[in-house]
């Protein structure tokens, strides 16, 4: 006698589908771009370190002042730490570039010949271009000398170069004291019109920010131009009137007149010369060019805009290459 099992009972549930079962080891099915980001969107995920809009930018560069504030500061401190004299170079610096151009230019070249107070006429304008220059060349070390702060954290870009634009600030205001010394001693006592100095000097800080930002997103992707701003700052820096009267070089019809209003509406020029008709007696209104505030208020606003969002476009790429 066969004996015989009994079958066993039927799969509760729903049946599974036809076709062939997926090997084991296998993985799931690719999906198109569209339907990721679809996914993405439906459950909150967003690209790891997108570029956020510009209102949203500006509240997270707001929401690190402190650390802007408080970085500015330490590299400061930081910059002479090595030097005997240490924070006396913040002085001593542009103190020493006044000298070495009033015996070159001053005294070999004469070009103190027809300028009044030629010693504070000279040390207010390399003072001034020292600011903006040491803005632009601390703006181009601000990605590239700070690569493994910008890999290791997240926080908006833009504090580096707004932070290294600050410092520079504070080395302004050491400097300044020496620079009202010197008046004092040559005979430029305080009077009101000094007072124009601080707005002159907010336009300028702005202008600065916004062409060290620039620099800044220049230098990250190609370091090259870190060679050539040299030559660049050299070239402006003379065409700025640093060490010569620009109305006693330009007088007469030797130039033409495009490259005449050029030269008045240099940006640095501007802020040179607003400097020296806060600080100087001798030096009046006819020495300015028309529009002068004006200009010095555009080339702040436009730079320091058009800085800050050329900076913005290229957030995510920073540290990336």
């Amino acid at each position: 006698m066969v004996s015989q099992t009994a079958a066993p009972p039927p799969p509760v549930g729903p049946a599974p589908p036809a076709g062939p079962s997926p090997a084991r080891g296998s993985t799931a099915p690719a999906h198109a771009p569209g339907e990721l980001a679809a996914l993405a969107a439906r459950h909150g995920l967003t690209v790891s370190g997108a570029r956020p809009t510009l209102g949203a930018y500006v509240r997270q560069l707001w929401g690190r002042r402190h650390f802007i504030t408080a970085f500015a500061t330490a590299k400061l401190t930081a910059q002479y730490s090595q030097a005997k004299l240490g924070q006396v170079w913040q002085v001593m610096t542009p103190l020493l570039n006044a000298t070495v151009y009033y015996f070159i230019f001053g005294v070999l070249l004469d070009t103190r010949r027809g300028v009044e107070d030629f010693v504070p006429f000279l040390v207010t304008g390399v003072f001034i271009w020292t600011f903006t220059s040491s803005s632009i060349t601390a703006g181009m070390r601000a990605i590239s000398g700070n690569i493994q702060l910008v890999r290791a954290l997240h926080f908006p870009r833009a504090s580096l170069p707004v932070a290294l634009a600050l410092q520079q600030v504070q080395q302004l205001l050491f400097s300044l004291a020496a620079l009202f010394l010197i008046l004092l001693v040559f005979g430029q006592y305080p009077q009101p019109s000094w007072l124009l100095a601080v707005p002159a000097l907010a336009l300028q800080a702005l202008f600065n920010t916004g062409v060290s930002m620039a620099v800044a997103r220049l230098t990250a992707r190609t370091p090259d131009i870190a060679q050539l701003m040299p030559f660049v700052l050299r070239t402006w820096m003379y065409s700025s009137g640093v060490m010569w009267s620009l109305d006693s070089l330009l007088a007469g019809d030797r130039v033409p007149h495009a490259v005449l209003v050029a030269l008045e509406y240099n940006p640095a020029a501007l802020y040179i010369d607003l400097m020296r008709y806060a600080l100087i007696d001798s030096f009046t209104g006819a020495h300015l060019p028309p529009h002068v505030w004006a200009a010095a208020a555009g080339w702040a606003l436009v730079c320091g805009v058009a800085g800050f969002v050329y900076f913005w476009k290229a957030e995510e790429t920073y540290g990336r290459g």
